[in-house]
């Protein structure tokens, strides 16, 4: 019994000492290794023009790849047969991949997002028929908040397949007005007041308000007026302008006609 345990033990202890003191050699260098590689690697995404949502992806993926590796290379060294645990895995991944495809198609969509950049957190944007200011593209998700403080999630596969309009890339953006006048109201004089109510502090000088006449409807001729603005004073350049239309409007003599009807009555004998 005594001479079974010894060379049990012996065993072990030549098992340690061979294979088992590589294995943790193998391990140490690794890890060490692989702390390498990360600071490099983050040396470069910090250098980088990628979102910082895309950072903490990266790395994870890195992280886990290097790991995953280590640990074969480790088992192998131990004389596990790694064959196996590689097929295992394989089987499993696709049988994973077939349940969650919605889950990988809205990740795949954010790598997507990441990588062609068409708006950045801070942008305002529409995406398909929403609106809003990029709040956080996520891997699953992209969040806007609206102008009413709404604060909406859509899948970044629809994002992804959806048409995107930034407002913000450019800087600038074109404030347009529509506006009707009286056929009595003479043309020059409603295009004067156009060009006066677009003097707002918040319009772009270098570019002049365009004003024209675009229609002639049933009851009124219909101008429209056009004006450039930073787009973080949009809102506040169209909002004034609207005011200063009515109100040089009224002190021009311009009549803002609606539609009306007029019945005529006819005396009878």
């Amino acid at each position: 019994m005594l001479d079974m345990l010894k060379e049990w033990f012996d065993g072990i202890v030549n098992f340690l000492m061979n294979r088992g003191l590589s294995a943790v050699i193998i391990m140490v260098v690794g890890i060490m290794l692989g702390r390498v590689i990360m600071t490099v690697v983050d040396k470069a995404l910090n250098k980088s023009k990628l979102e910082k949502a895309a950072y903490s992806l990266i790395r994870s993926l890195l992280k886990a790849v290097l790991y995953i590796l280590l640990g074969l290379i480790v088992a192998s060294k131990l004389g596990v047969d790694v064959t196996g645990i590689i097929a295992l895995a394989s089987v499993l991944s696709l049988a994973v991949s077939l349940a969650v495809q919605d889950v990988l198609a809205n990740l795949f969509g954010g790598l997507t997002l990441l990588y062609t950049q068409p708006f950045h957190s801070g942008d305002y944007v529409e995406i398909g028929a929403t609106g809003g200011t990029v709040k956080e593209i996520g891997l699953s998700y992209t969040k806007l908040t609206t102008p009413d403080n709404k604060e909406i999630s859509i899948p970044n596969k629809s994002v992804v397949a959806a048409e995107i309009v930034n407002y913000t890339t450019t800087g600038k953006r074109r404030v347009d007005f529509v506006v009707t006048a009286s056929y009595d109201a003479p043309v020059q004089t409603v295009l004067a007041s156009l060009r006066q109510a677009a003097q707002v502090p918040t319009r772009l000088e270098e570019n002049e308000p365009f004003v024209a006449v675009s229609n002639y409807g049933d009851h009124a001729i219909e101008y429209i007026l056009r004006v450039w603005s930073a787009t973080d004073d949009y809102w506040t350049t169209k909002f004034a302008i609207n005011e200063k239309i009515k109100e040089i409007f009224d002190a021009n003599g311009v009549e803002m006609t609606y539609p009306h009807l007029n019945v005529h009555f006819d005396k009878g004998e």
